[in-house]
């Protein structure tokens, strides 16, 4: 039932402190989702049973009020008494506990997933359905008059007639809960799994590409951002695809570069220090043998252990990245996987702070500049929302490319050429543009998708033939 957001009861049936209230006040503020939930709740009490939620996930050692509380907070602490009783309840704090994004995304799941409950309950029991909506016509009538006389001045009557109409919801509410505390039992299992997924898919968009990244960089990430982009994924699916796809991109792009890395260093030979990520396997080897430990930490203290020179790193991530991704009515199928592949281009840029654009053509380009590749979650859901449509137009792309490479920090770019159409070029333009590339010297990796490559044969150095994103041929853009 839709309530007023001018409502707020910020009463408790935990042992809540200021900064707990206070806490949630900012998280509710930042929470469209918590929002909804709490307008849309089934009880006339459902916003302090959101706070009480959130605090039984975040706090350190939540407990239940002994305290009785009032009629109108009966029923939240029977529920409270069911949630926190609940046999996953302490595996679950095991990860929102003192966790401002966890503790927000379970409460959403919980809130859900309580009054769902709420409704099935009330669907399924006519008088349930009855005596609710009581409570919310003499709600009404409360706040009305509270509006016009003040509290003290309330009706005395209807206060007392709500408080007694609250204890046998509550007493019939218990009996639901003791009697199908099956299906409670696996909505809360379900928070959990959704909750976890939810932090998976954020992670996936906002983390970088290096293995195990994810949680330190969503820590650089404001905390609007992210509650507003943990929402986005939760409720939309073309988001928890995107997530998905920018995962997987992620973690070849992860070992492609390694792999590069690797490569190079090989190639560059070996000095003494003291860097872990560069030393000789052999140096691992004696740090791992309890005889020549302590040998290798006096060495790695005084910076004599063997490395790879740090010449190596620097012939990894040259200049920019310039993305010309098709956007025409053809590409539509790909959009998802698209998106993920930009993400993880991105993760490398951000990773090697390399500036970022995008050049989303058809036949109009939208063009997009992320400096060291840094995506806010905002921009991000309008990202996932851009779709071009239309025909194929290369002249624009790789024009605006030009102009672009053409400003000094975007100078000596990698562009990557993406499209899944073909195109007749002037043979000027393809003058002037392979002249400024060799002037510039930047260089064009192109993948075709599913057509001819001639066309795209006369601007690139390297053309890649690909069916999809998820081709192995189009995994050589990580490699830039």
């Amino acid at each position: 039932m839709k309530r007023s957001k001018s409502y707020n009861d910020n009463r408790s049936v935990l042992n809540t402190d200021a900064f707990d209230k206070r806490r949630f006040k900012e998280i509710f503020e930042m929470s469209k989702g918590l929002q909804k939930i709490r307008d849309e709740g089934e009880m006339p009490t459902f916003e302090p049973l959101l706070a009480d939620i959130w605090a039984s996930l975040y706090k350190m050692k939540p407990e239940i009020t002994a305290v009785d509380v009032g009629g109108v907070l009966k029923v939240n602490k029977s529920l409270m008494e069911r949630i926190m009783a609940d046999d996953s309840f302490e595996n679950y704090r095991s990860f929102t506990r003192l966790d401002d994004l966890l503790s927000a995304i379970g409460t959403v799941k919980i809130g859900e997933k309580t009054n769902q409950w709420l409704v099935e309950q009330k669907m399924q029991d006519e008088d349930l359905q009855k005596q609710m909506q009581e409570i919310y016509t003499m709600q009404r009538q409360l706040k009305k008059y509270e509006r016009q006389v003040g509290d003290e001045n309330c009706n005395q009557e209807l206060k007392e007639y709500l408080t007694q109409a609250i204890a046998i919801l509550n007493e019939k509410l218990q009996q639901k809960l003791q009697s199908d505390s099956h299906s409670f039992s696996e909505i809360m299992a379900q928070a959990m799994q959704e909750t976890k997924q939810v932090k998976d898919g954020l992670k996936s968009l906002l983390g970088g590409s290096s293995a195990g990244s994810g949680d330190a960089d969503l820590k650089k990430v404001p905390l609007r951002d992210q509650i507003a982009l943990a929402e986005k994924i939760a409720s939309d699916n073309k988001m928890k695809e995107i997530a998905n796809w920018a995962g997987r991109f992620k973690q070849i792009a992860c070992k492609k570069q390694k792999s590069k890395h690797s490569d190079s260093m090989e190639r560059m030979g070996v000095t003494l220090g003291n860097d872990i990520e560069r030393l000789l396997p052999m140096e691992l080897v004696l740090y791992s043998h309890r005889i020549t430990k302590n040998d290798f930490l006096r060495r790695f203290v005084d910076g004599q252990t063997m490395q790879y020179e740090h010449k190596g790193r620097e012939v990894l991530g040259r200049g920019p990245i310039v993305l010309c991704l098709d956007q025409s009515g053809s590409m539509s199928q790909l959009d998802n996987q698209s998106k993920g592949f930009i993400l993880a281009l991105m993760s490398i840029a951000r990773k090697q702070r390399r500036d970022f654009c995008l050049i989303l053509f058809s036949t109009q380009t939208q063009i997009y500049k992320y400096e060291k590749g840094k995506i806010k979650g905002s921009d991000m859901i309008s990202l996932a929302r851009t779709f071009l449509g239309g025909g194929t137009n290369f002249t624009l792309p790789l024009d605006g490319a030009m102009n672009i490479i053409n400003e000094s920090r975007f100078k000596q770019a990698d562009l990557v050429f993406v499209t899944d159409g073909e195109d007749q070029l002037k043979d000027s333009f393809l003058e002037a543009f392979n002249k400024q590339r060799q002037e510039k010297a930047f260089n064009v990796l192109s993948l075709v998708i599913g057509c001819s490559t001639n066309t795209v044969e006369q601007f690139s150095d390297k053309v890649v033939q690909i069916k999809d994103f998820d081709d192995d041929g189009s995994f050589t853009a990580f490699e830039i």
